[in-house]
């Protein structure tokens, strides 16, 4: 009887200790990050209050109306007049031409006004009206004449408005067409004067057309 106790006795105190384990070991199991565990001290920095953020500079920007300003109405001049020449023609308004050319009237006794440039009372810019010397079918126009006129003699223009202004001629010059000054005949700034372009110079047969242009540039009286 008393081995049968001793081994009882035995017996009970293995299980006792097995659940003892495995008890331990579920309550490790279930404790949320490993709590009651033996940890190294932690290094993590306590909490820092951050540095207050300046504030964003701000600027004073002036607002502009959005619209645009409404655009001034051209005065388109209307007739040329050289009195000591005999010249009074009609002037009509022209652009450019496909070519990228001046457009002229086909008519040489008609001249054209570039309206992209000064209008008729402009008092800055050149306001720049040329013609035609001849034209197949029709006569030699009047500006054929343009060679002759001597500088300081009165340029007389008409507005489409009714009005009219004086200008004095200041110089005249040939131009070969290849070394024609269009930026400067056709400046749309500066001092206002008047230009005044014809052809003009030997005439090429083979290219049916004057070797120069006839340039007079004359300012107002």
């Amino acid at each position: 009887m008393l081995r049968g106790t001793l081994r009882t006795a035995s017996l009970r105190r293995v299980i006792m200790t097995l659940g003892a384990l495995v008890t331990a070991a579920c309550l490790v199991a279930c404790t949320p990050g490993g709590a009651g565990a033996d940890l190294p001290p932690s290094t993590e920095s306590p909490p820092t209050t951050p540095s207050p953020v300046p504030p964003t500079p701000t600027r004073d920007v002036a607002v502009r109306p959005g619209a645009l300003p409404t655009p001034t109405a051209s005065v388109a001049p209307v007739g040329l007049a050289i009195p000591s020449l005999a010249i009074d023609m009609p002037v009509t308004d022209v652009g450019v031409a496909d070519s990228g050319q001046m457009e002229l009237p086909v008519d040489p006794a008609i001249a054209g006004w570039y309206r992209y440039g000064a209008d008729a009372t402009s008092t800055s810019g050149r306001i720049l009206i040329a013609a035609h010397v001849d034209a197949i079918d029709y006569p030699i126009g009047p500006l054929a004449r343009l060679r002759d006129v001597p500088a300081g003699e009165t340029i007389l223009i008409t507005a489409a408005d009714g009005t009219s202004r004086e200008f004095v001629v200041q110089s005249l010059t040939y131009y070969e067409k290849a070394a024609l000054p269009t930026d400067e005949l056709f400046q749309r700034g500066g001092p206002s004067a008047l230009v005044l372009v014809t052809c003009g110079g030997p005439f090429d047969s083979q290219t049916g057309h004057y070797r120069d242009n006839v340039v007079a540039v004359a300012v107002p009286r």
